[in-house]
């Protein structure tokens, strides 16, 4: 592990990223940086996935070794979070004062989304806990802003935060993988369709599976849905779902007592 004594418990290269230490200019190598590693994982990871990404293979990609490497980063686990910090990239500005909470977490959850399927290898990045870097931290606090005059208390607009980013990732986690499976299997999406139709048919008896009979019946994987249609049906429902506790939130503050 890297040197942790600025006070924080992060490792050097973290704390470097909230500025609280220099980065190291110079190393072994001429020209190679903290800045320069974590450019070439993202660059890896983009072009083959997150599983292709090793100091070794960093390394390499640099002309440097892979032991050079930990002077700027000293484990996998954390390159990965300096990966991460520059995909997200910073949150989007704040909507135009006036905005209701409900909007305002709605532009939040498709900017987050967009992020996500632009940099689809991030979704494998394991979380650990909560957000430690500079941009992490940025849109956690803007989901929090949106919620404020809910009258939710600190706890649940966490909760509601962690719902409506589980959604986003969840959502964007199951396109990645529907849409790798499409191309793995070499014909269109919706000859995929067409052939679990089929195959579904074939197998879902009426008498024993009578819901998932009735809904091929209808069609519902006959024709390839679009991705922002689902994904807006989706939040909706969740956002739905959170309008009902800040409305039970409100009536109990304002019933007599």
């Amino acid at each position: 592990m890297t040197d942790t004594g600025g006070g924080t418990g992060l490792p050097a290269s973290v704390e470097a990223a909230w500025g609280l230490r220099e980065r190291p200019a110079k190393g072994p190598k001429p020209g190679l940086s903290l800045d320069r590693i974590v450019d070439a994982a993202v660059a890896i990871a983009a072009a083959e996935g997150l599983g292709a990404v090793s100091m070794g293979r960093v390394a390499k990609e640099l002309g440097a070794s892979t032991m050079s490497l930990y002077r700027y980063v000293g484990a996998k686990d954390e390159l990965y979070l300096l990966m991460q910090e520059d995909a997200m990239g910073p949150p989007p500005a704040a909507p135009p004062p006036g905005t209701g909470w409900r909007e305002a977490l709605s532009l939040w959850a498709w900017a987050q989304r967009e992020v996500f399927h632009r940099n689809l290898w991030a979704l494998r990045i394991p979380r650990s806990g909560p957000p430690a870097t500079p941009n992490m931290v940025a849109w956690w606090e803007r989901g929090l802003v949106a919620l404020e005059g809910t009258g939710l208390d600190e706890g649940t607009k966490i909760a509601v935060i962690l719902l409506v980013s589980g959604y986003v990732r969840n959502e964007a986690t199951l396109m990645a993988d529907l849409g790798a499976a499409v191309e793995s299997s070499g014909v269109s999406a919706e000859e995929v369709m067409a052939r679990t139709a089929r195959t579904l048919r074939r197998l879902a008896d009426p008498e024993r599976f009578p819901s998932v009979a009735r809904s091929l019946e209808a069609g519902v994987l006959d024709a390839v849905d679009e991705p922002d249609v689902d994904f807006s049906f989706g939040l909706r429902c969740v956002l739905d779902g959170v309008a009902g506790v800040v409305s039970s939130t409100a009536g109990r503050a304002s019933a007599p007592r």
